[in-house]
């Protein structure tokens, strides 16, 4: 039995945070990274909640990749403030955090779940509308995705003006974020046609938008649109979930601290060549996967491509994309220690097989494949 819904309220404009008027919040914690309570970023949200008459907490020790450690001192804080309402403030690394700091709050203390506001600060996670946070252990620096619908956030505020002076290089990779999530999500194995509706807006929305963003940070409209198709790709994969893509990502990014959109971006054309079988005898695109994604080819650089030249046109576009976006090719460009990379290759495949996201993925993959797919990634095209 299918259904669709968003349970998230979402406001959108230069005024949204006025919206915050609408609910009745007498206390409430704001939990942000320290570049957000420093750069004023915060004065924002925080003159709305005064005017309400409210007390605002602030933690604002949020670093990135947020680690097991860091919720456990996010919890003992909250413990005491007893808030009312949570706001997370800032990427995906603080909106991950506080999404997993008020879900530990409320089950410790058994009590109703503060309302949860999340305010991004980038373009590229979409965690505003998911019920998906990341965690990375303490112990094994492995990253963990938590699922359960008590994450999802009730309220997101997609004020363009928060991004406006993202740096160029986060600009790129977390909009190759947004680009990854939309594609998994469409060749994902619970895809609908509503997530599917999402999920290609928002790669038409990265493709107009994403290059203009990245050369002109102060173009509000690309900045706006960006922030829209975060939004959008976030819905659609909360509800159609991920693949491979993000199962290496994770376990990448937690061994080498390499940025997750950045990760992603370097694994996308790699896994669309496996999941669509394109390196293997008499390659056409007869398999579920192939056929979107040679849909999603002529969407990002529309021509006269067809079947399987439609499809290594999409791997194609997406190179050239991250080449204008100043991104590597490969692991090995990215700066990963080769010798360090090919000793951990069998433990990460194995961690990467069982990861949540693998479960969706199109086509199935084992162990030995995934080895061979992450050198691949490694090497690149003329592995050794």
């Amino acid at each position: 039995m299918g259904g669709f819904y968003v349970p998230t309220k979402i406001y959108t404009g230069e005024s949204a945070f006025e919206n915050l008027k609408k609910y009745p919040i007498h206390n409430i914690c704001i939990i942000c990274d320290p570049f957000v309570a420093e750069s004023g970023m915060i004065k924002k949200p925080m003159a709305v909640l005064e005017s309400m008459g409210a007390t605002v907490h602030v933690f604002s020790n949020i670093t990135p990749d947020p680690s097991t450690n860091l919720v456990g001192e996010g919890v003992s804080w909250i413990l005491e403030k007893k808030p009312d309402a949570v706001m997370a403030m800032g990427g995906g690394s603080a909106i991950d955090a506080a999404k997993a700091i008020s879900f530990m709050y409320q089950k410790i203390t058994d009590s109703p779940k503060p309302l949860c506001i999340v305010a991004p600060t980038t373009s590229g996670t979409g965690s505003e509308v998911t019920n998906f946070a990341v965690i990375t252990d303490s112990a094994t620096h492995n990253k963990y995705p938590l699922l359960d619908d008590k994450l999802l956030p009730r309220i997101a505020i997609l004020d363009p003006t928060l991004v406006r002076s993202v740096p160029p290089r986060i600009t790129a990779d977390t909009g190759m974020d947004v680009l990854t999530h939309a594609i998994e999500a469409n060749v994902s194995t619970l895809a609908t046609d509503f997530s599917d509706a999402l999920a290609e807006k928002a790669i038409r929305l990265v493709r107009d938008y994403l290059p203009r963003a990245y050369r002109q940070g102060e173009d509000m409209e690309a900045r706006e649109h960006m922030h829209n198709a975060s939004c959008l790709a976030g819905v659609a994969f909360n509800h159609a979930s991920l693949g491979i893509n993000h199962s290496i990502a994770h376990i990448i990014g937690g061994r080498f601290s390499i940025p997750h959109g950045r990760a992603n971006a370097i694994i996308l054309p790699y896994v669309i060549e496996f999941n669509s079988h394109m390196y293997e005898k008499h390659f056409q695109t007869d398999n579920r996967a192939a056929k979107i994604y040679a849909h999603i080819g002529i969407i990002i650089n529309p021509g006269t491509y067809v079947g399987p030249q439609a499809v290594r046109n999409l791997t194609v576009a997406i190179n050239k994309m991250n080449k204008e976006l100043e991104i590597p090719s490969t692991f090995k460009e990215a700066g990963i220690d080769e010798k360090t990379f090919m000793e951990l290759v069998p433990e990460m495949a194995e961690i990467a097989v069982a990861d949540k996201c693998t479960a969706t993925n199109p086509r199935t993959i084992t162990k030995p494949q995934m080895v061979e797919l992450m050198k691949r990634i490694y090497y690149g095209h003329g592995q050794k």
